[in-house]
């Protein structure tokens, strides 16, 4: 079985060979790296060239234009030859043994059509698991909304998805917006499908200066249509709990007011009035407080 290593990367050029050696020293030697450039400006296309050189892994390099995470995953899934698709950012990187973990848990799910794929922890450098709460049992089968709301996990974690069912979650494209969080795929993902989740981290990462995670409000208040997308979908999710529910009406104000002042039209596309409405003062709080505090940096997954 093919692994697809997937690393979506723009100007990482000083952290792209702390990964590269990670898949190195991998246990499981079964894997292909994709990597797909969103127009870096460095020298990470020559430092690629370095690597495929060596001929010590298959390497997939992509050059495209900017045009966000999002955009390279959906061309990472075309370039996939791999059984699993498993993202890693160019600033983060893997344990030795991950991808033989990641294979174990597989196995048992393998033929199951009811999973989408296999899920572990992140960490920190020093081990530490991100988020520092695990479950209650080794392995759980569950989805998103449903760990968040049942294990209170809320952590982000580390997919790793059948790659021909991830196929069936490509992220929307909206012309002039670079950025939407990977949650809108995993909430989608929770209505159909369940992950199997395991008590054991596969992924070190880093939360960098400059990174998406660490720019999310300015990213979300940049990307106004993503973002009210995401929440609008949420509100409507079948799964979701009604607390969920109203916090993403909260948040579709939140940020639907960056992109249209029209709270007539803006009503129409959320609709579930009983949330909706009763969010719209709370979020428009919020947009007010974001426009006074343009320069918030918030992880908020």
């Amino acid at each position: 079985m093919i692994i697809t290593i997937f690393t979506p990367t723009f100007n990482r050029k000083e952290t792209l060979a702390r990964l590269y050696n990670s898949l190195l020293r991998q246990t499981y030697k079964s894997f292909e790296w994709v990597i797909v450039d969103d127009g870096s400006t460095d020298d990470t296309e020559s430092l690629i060239r370095k690597f495929i050189k060596e001929d010590c892994i298959k390497i997939i390099y992509y050059k495209q234009a900017n045009g966000g995470k999002h955009r390279a995953i959906n061309k990472g899934l075309q370039l996939a030859d791999g059984e699993l698709f498993f993202i890693v950012d160019s600033d983060d990187y893997l344990l030795d043994n991950s991808l033989e973990i990641v294979s174990s848990y597989y196995h048992a799910v393998k033929d199951d059509d009811n999973i989408i794929g296999v899920t572990g922890f992140r960490c920190y450098p020093n081990g530490d698991i991100i988020g520092g709460k695990l479950f209650p049992d080794k392995v759980v089968d569950s989805n998103l909304l449903e760990r968040r709301r049942f294990y209170k996990i809320s952590a982000d974690m580390a997919h790793v998805i059948k790659t021909e069912l991830f196929k069936e979650f490509l992220f929307p494209d909206i012309s002039n917006e670079k950025f939407v969080a990977e949650s809108i795929v995993w909430n989608k993902m929770s209505t159909k499908y369940k992950m199997r989740y395991f008590n054991e981290p596969i992924y070190v990462g880093e939360y960098l200066e400059g990174g998406l995670s660490h720019n999310s409000i300015k990213n979300r208040r940049k990307n106004p249509k993503y973002s009210s997308l995401l929440y609008r979908e949420l509100v409507n999710n079948p799964i979701a709990s009604s607390m969920l529910k109203f916090k993403s009406a909260v948040n579709y104000w939140r940020f639907s007011f960056c992109k249209s002042k029209n709270i007539l039209l803006l009503i129409h596309e959320i609709g579930n009035y009983k949330y909706s409405l009763p969010a719209l003062p709370l979020g428009f709080v919020f947009f007010v407080k974001d426009n006074i505090n343009d320069n918030v940096d918030i992880n908020m997954k």
